[in-house]
């Protein structure tokens, strides 16, 4: 009887230790995981950061995008309609109003330095008509340089 006493004791010993090793295994497993998952996490955030300060301008554009195209497809409420109609109205006519003067401002100023439709209509013409003098130089030049048999 003392040997199969025995025998319990060391199959529960046996069990305890594959039992301890078993645990200390996952736990070292996870430690890594956990400690990879962390690197992986820190080098994204790395890199992210480092297209944010190359490219802030292409950042913003695709956030103003992301938030048009959800704004576009989410459903608007009644309520929306009626406490957001007008404020979208005047929006507009403020913002085509501010494309009108720009326009008008930014027509005066090039007309203030001589660059409006008539002065390059003027320069084209020059321009073609240097072309066409240089053409027929090259033509006669061309000519002139033949060898006379």
């Amino acid at each position: 009887m003392n040997d199969i006493s025995n025998t319990k004791s060391a199959d529960k010993n046996v069990v305890r230790e594959t039992m301890e090793t078993t645990y200390r295994s996952a736990r070292d497993a996870a430690g890594k995981a956990i400690e990879t998952t962390r690197d992986a996490t820190r080098d994204a955030v790395a890199r992210t950061a480092k297209s944010v300060e190359a490219n802030p301008l292409a950042i913003l554009a695709g956030g103003i995008a992301v938030g048009m195209l959800a704004g576009a497809f989410l459903p608007h409420s009644e309520q929306e309609k009626k406490l957001l109609g007008p404020v979208g109205k005047r929006l507009t006519d403020t913002a085509t109003g501010a494309a009108l003067a720009a326009k008008e401002a930014g027509k005066a100023e090039l007309d203030a330095l001589g660059l409006n439709r008539e002065a390059a209509h003027d320069q084209v013409g020059k321009m073609i008509g240097g072309v066409l003098k240089a053409l027929a130089s090259a033509g006669a030049a061309a000519v002139d340089s033949k060898p006379k048999a």
